[in-house]
């Protein structure tokens, strides 16, 4: 039985599976430059929209959990954003994903620079399981107690993955941007 959809980044530094020591079958994995997670829009990433549904309604997981990681280059993209004269097609489209987590490090840490905004990859986990909150799936899924959503982080320089403090209890109401 699939219990875990995980949304883990595409490098290769950081393998779910290992991490967290999955059997195959026990997950459904979505992988993609750092691990963002889009708000509900069919018209816009779509893929991202179908893996959601299909997890949900198709392998009935219980569980959605989305993996930062550290010296994320996608963070760093969207740090750089939109300072940055060099320009990428499809990349700085998809980590904007991230600018309301990129504002908050930055009204929380004015000055901030390097590595002092890599606290942004925290603040992009839980932007990301807040924009998981806009499907309503995973809503209807929190709101009946079928589904969870869980926030880590995996330190791969110091081997160290942990939990994020306050993602027990993510749920479909304003209590979620309080507890940020």
């Amino acid at each position: 039985m699939v219990q875990f959809l995980i949304f883990a980044c595409s490098d290769s530094r950081v393998s779910p599976t290992n991490i967290l020591n999955l059997r195959p079958g026990e997950s459904f994995m979505a992988r993609n430059i750092a691990n963002l997670v889009p708000e509900f829009n069919k018209l816009k990433h779509a893929g991202v929209g179908a893996i959601i549904e299909y997890a949900i309604l198709a392998l009935k997981v219980e569980v959605i959990v989305v993996i930062g990681h550290s010296r994320c280059g996608g963070i760093t993209r969207l740090i750089s954003l939109p300072d940055d004269e060099t320009s990428y097609d499809f990349i700085d489209d998809w980590v904007s994903i991230g600018e309301p987590a990129k504002a908050k490090v930055i009204a929380e840490h004015p000055g901030a620079s390097g590595e002092e905004l890599q606290t942004l990859v925290e603040k992009s986990v839980r932007n990301s399981l807040r924009n998981l909150l806009s499907y309503p799936y995973v809503e209807s899924g929190i709101a009946n107690n079928t589904l969870k959503l869980l926030g880590r982080y995996y330190d791969f320089v110091r081997g160290e993955f942990q939990k994020l403090d306050d993602d027990d209890d993510i749920k479909p109401t304003t209590n979620i941007q309080e507890s940020d």
